[in-house]
């Protein structure tokens, strides 16, 4: 069957990169992307597909039916649609006709690997005689890029009946073609943070009859940075960033109000949890020593993407035998970046596998950069390993339910440490 998946995909080359091409000059922000689902949807119904659009908000989804047990234990495969607001720099013919936003994120490759594979299925389904059992559900979600898309088609119920996902995420610092793996933590938690600083105005030179807001707001973005090498178990990463700053009304009066934003990430559940709380304390006894006092608002966004043991290890294998073992990429560390496909495996297992992207020999531009560029040769390597990692999760029934002597309980899996000196 994997010589029948490459011819058609190979059929397909020619078609995939167009489709890419299109997407990529018509880039659309999240929540906005109308013109690319009705794109996606004419495209999935000319192949037979019915499909369902404005699910999440600007969403599509499309089913590929199954045979004997048509409406349970189905199989996701999500793709994301969404651009940014990024000004397009890069010199190529299908550079974003829309000024200001473009996909700077490979979203379009996404969609393009996900079509892809639902042509490839449906004409498996069409053309030979080996049914899937159950349904096969293509998830084609918006507005990744604000960690709200996912909630979205969730609260939408995609993913009802739902026992597996697979995803894919493009990579520029892979070659072009090859296949990242890892298992257990991929992608870290995302969360936004405000903390309101308020203080009393004064007059710039008598500092000591205010309360200065922008130095107290000073005092506690230091110590936060300080704070986590000493309070944070260094084996559980954490990262707090503050993006902006505003406050002050001119600069001889001294602020009463700061307003700081930005955003807190961690790999791992404990870290994670304790997050919140350890913010607001340090905030709210440096404001307290200093006469301040302050508010702490965090949302929670999205959580580590943990991709399962058995399905990572069935995309691997499927990837070897379709690409050779020179092809694919173990991960080592995951990264400290953000997926909302997090909202997806935190009800289900699922794994997302990186798609590298990278032109060899060169300096690659990373993702969410204004010169960032794919390798268009990388179309099919992705297209063939998510439609054949599909038809063989089919072929296995079961393969979530296997005993692993070799694999740890636990869902975050750690390299082994040295004996400590």
């Amino acid at each position: 069957m994997l010589s029948t998946i490459q011819k058609i995909a190979a059929k397909l080359q020619p078609r995939l990169i167009e489709i890419r091409r299109h997407i990529h000059a018509n880039p659309e922000l999240s929540g906005q992307e109308y013109k690319t689902a009705a794109y996606v949807s004419g495209i999935l119904s000319s192949h037979g597909f019915q499909v369902q659009e404005m699910v999440g908000k600007t969403g599509v989804v499309a089913e590929l039916k199954g045979k004997t047990d048509p409406d349970q234990n189905i199989l996701a495969i999500r793709t994301d649609m969404d651009a940014l607001p990024i000004l397009e720099k890069a010199d190529i013919p299908c550079a974003s006709k829309s000024p200001g936003i473009m996909h700077a994120c490979g979203h379009d490759a996404h969609t393009t690997v996900g079509l892809g594979t639902a042509m490839i299925l449906s004409e498996l389904v069409q053309t030979t005689d080996i049914p899937f059992p159950s349904t096969t559900r293509f998830l084609f979600q918006p507005a990744e890029e604000t960690s709200q898309g996912a909630k979205w088609m969730i609260e939408d119920g995609v993913m009802q009946d739902v026992k597996a996902i697979l995803g894919v995420h493009v990579f520029p610092s892979i070659p072009a073609g090859v296949i990242g793996l890892r298992q257990g933590p991929l992608t870290a938690a995302a969360d936004d943070l405000e903390i309101i600083i308020s203080g009393e105005s004064g007059h710039g030179a008598r500092p000591h009859e205010a309360v200065d807001a922008i130095w107290i707001a000073a005092q506690v973005i230091c110590q936060l940075q300080q704070s986590i090498s000493r309070t944070i178990n260094p084996l559980h990463p954490a990262v707090i960033t503050i993006g902006q700053i505003s406050g002050g009304r001119a600069p001889n009066v001294i602020a009463d109000q700061v307003r700081l934003t930005g955003t807190v990430r961690s790999l791992h559940a404990d870290t994670h949890a304790l997050l919140p709380d350890w913010i607001e304390k340090i905030a709210t006894d440096i404001c307290h020593l200093h006469g301040a006092t302050c508010t702490v608002k965090y949302t929670r966004k999205c959580t580590s993407v943990l991709n399962n043991i058995d399905l990572t290890n069935l995309v691997a294998s499927c990837a070897t035998e379709a690409l050779g073992r020179d092809r694919i990429q173990w991960i080592a560390d995951a990264s400290m970046g953000a997926e909302d496909f997090a909202n997806y495996t935190d009800i289900v297992p699922g794994t997302m596998f990186r798609l590298g992207v990278g032109y060899p020999n060169r300096k690659n531009p990373p993702l969410h950069h204004a010169r960032f560029e794919i390798d268009e040769s990388a179309l099919i390597a992705g297209v063939i390993t998510m439609a054949y990692s599909a038809y063989s999760y089919w072929q296995k029934p079961g393969i979530l339910n296997q005993k692993r002597l070799n694999a740890p309980e636990s869902k975050d899996i750690d390299t082994p440490m040295p004996l400590e000196i």
